[in-house]
């Protein structure tokens, strides 16, 4: 599963607003229609994925939860992730 907190750039904690202007500038940064690189297209879909998610309340809740009753199999390197995601 995608951690969709490090497609956006935002920490788990960020406020609605936060995401809504991380999402925008993401959004506007890779559409399809203004950005023709490969990938983009791809990569436009995960933000929009999102931010659909992050900004749900339910949707939000449960995929929180489902995040921290995950088993981690690689902890170093999530542990690495997370670190650079947020710094």
């Amino acid at each position: 599963m995608d951690n969709f907190y490090n497609i956006l750039g935002v920490a788990p904690n960020a406020s609605t607003d936060d995401i809504k202007k991380r999402y925008r500038s993401l959004a506007m940064r890779f559409h399809p229609d203004r950005n023709s690189e490969a990938g983009a297209e791809t990569r436009f879909n995960a933000i929009q994925q999102a931010y659909e998610v992050l900004t749900d309340v339910k949707r939000r809740t449960a995929y929180d939860q489902q995040m921290n009753d995950r088993i981690v199999l690689d902890a170093e390197g999530e542990a690495l992730e997370l670190w650079r995601s947020v710094f």
